[in-house]
């Protein structure tokens, strides 16, 4: 009866890993937003362009004024460049420092060819991410941003502070590269150093370039902790009411084997069908669940489904299959090596536990997307075979 009462616990603790497979279940916490925090030497990036600028000095009547000059009077469009380096602090926050130089035409009658250059500490804000979730693989994102810093007036010899407004839209070419388009507005003082716009000099500029991004570029989605626990504590609730049906069932099996017990004339052949029934019994995956990118059981309750499924494997002698599992995120052949592992670290504990390690299979399945949200997935399976 000890025997019969372990595989009936194991059974319907197997129940209770099957149904984490069902779509309606109501832990489904959101991966949108939440991701791992990376190293300050991760993340950075360097980008170049070439620029078109449209310039207008202090004391036009509008923004649109210094645009009916166009395209008559080179002096008021030139050609330049910009660098700039910076790093994202999120997937959605990042800074930049950047430098554009240019020249506003030829020099005509004894005006033009005036040289600038602007150095500022810009905020940019990815709004892809930010209203539809990180995405390492979004063909294209909308960066806004703002800053302020100096601009030089090399001609002149003139300093002044300066404010910069822009949109940098960057489209996707490899992991690592990226081409951008770029609208960027500056601001600096004029000559009188008066308040608003109309005593300020106004630089318009459209530029396209590429971004290399250095180092590592993208962020891992972190681990729902909450949500998996919540899903161990539920397996661990289910279990406790499975198990009162097993000794309700137990008790049920006894009675019916006791009413089956030969008479002293009888064949003991006839318990057989009875006994085999109940040793028929096959047990279900059991889920062991796993931090993002590693090995490590999450929660050591877990493993309490493992060590009673080892046992059962000892008493029978029966093969034991483990399945390990990643989430589809990030590099396939790192998710296949990842899930190798966390096979591996099960069937080590299998074998820790007494069962004989050549009745033991390991299996990587890779990344997978078979379950939602994406961090049950990150799991390993135990069977009996």
């Amino acid at each position: 009866m000890k025997k019969l009462f372990l595989m009936l616990a194991v059974a319907s603790l197997s129940l209770t890993a099957m149904a984490q497979d069902d779509e309606d279940m109501e832990i489904a916490p959101s991966e949108k937003h939440r991701v791992a925090t990376n190293g300050f030497w991760q993340n950075w990036f360097v980008g170049a362009n070439v620029t078109w600028s449209a310039f207008y000095g202090e004391g036009e009547r509008s923004l649109v004024a210094p645009f009916h000059k166009f395209p008559g009077g080179s002096y008021y469009t030139g050609l330049g460049a910009s660098l700039s380096l910076g790093k994202w602090l999120t997937p959605v926050f990042g800074l930049r420092t950047k430098v554009n130089a240019w020249q506003m035409g030829k020099e005509e009658d004894g005006i033009g060819g005036d040289k600038y250059w602007t150095a500022n500490e810009q905020l940019l804000i990815n709004v892809s991410s930010l209203l539809r979730g990180y995405d390492e693989q979004r063909f294209w994102n909308i960066i806004p941003y703002i800053g302020a810093g100096i601009h030089r007036n090399m001609t002149h010899a003139h300093y002044s502070t300066a404010l910069s407004l822009g949109l940098l839209n960057t489209l996707r070419l490899s992991p690592r590269l990226s081409a951008n388009i770029e609208l960027a507005w500056n601001s600096a003082e004029g000559s009188n150093r008066g308040i608003g716009l109309k005593s300020r000099n106004q630089h318009f500029a459209v530029e396209l370039g590429i971004t290399y991004h250095i180092g590592k570029n993208n962020w891992k989605h972190a681990t729902d902790q909450d949500a998996v626990s919540a899903l161990t504590e539920g397996e661990l609730d289910a279990l406790n009411a499975q198990l009162a049906d097993a000794l309700a069932e137990n008790e049920r099996l006894q009675q019916e084997l006791e009413k089956q017990q030969p008479r002293p004339t009888a064949s003991v052949a006839t318990v057989a069908p009875a006994v085999r029934t109940v040793e028929n019994i096959v047990s279900a995956p059991v889920s062991i669940f796993f931090e993002v990118g590693k090995a490590n059981v999450i929660a050591s309750r877990d493993m309490l489904s493992v060590k009673s499924l080892a046992q059962l494997a000892i008493d029978k002698n029966a093969s034991v299959l483990v399945t390990g599992y990643a989430d589809k995120s990030g590099n396939a052949d790192a998710n296949m090596k990842l899930s190798e592992r966390r096979a591996q670290a099960v069937a080590d504990e299998l074998v820790r536990l007494g069962v004989n390690p050549q009745r033991i299979e390991v299996v990587a399945a890779g990344g997978v997307d078979t379950l939602t949200p994406a961090e049950y997935n990150r799991r390993a399976t135990v069977e009996l075979k």
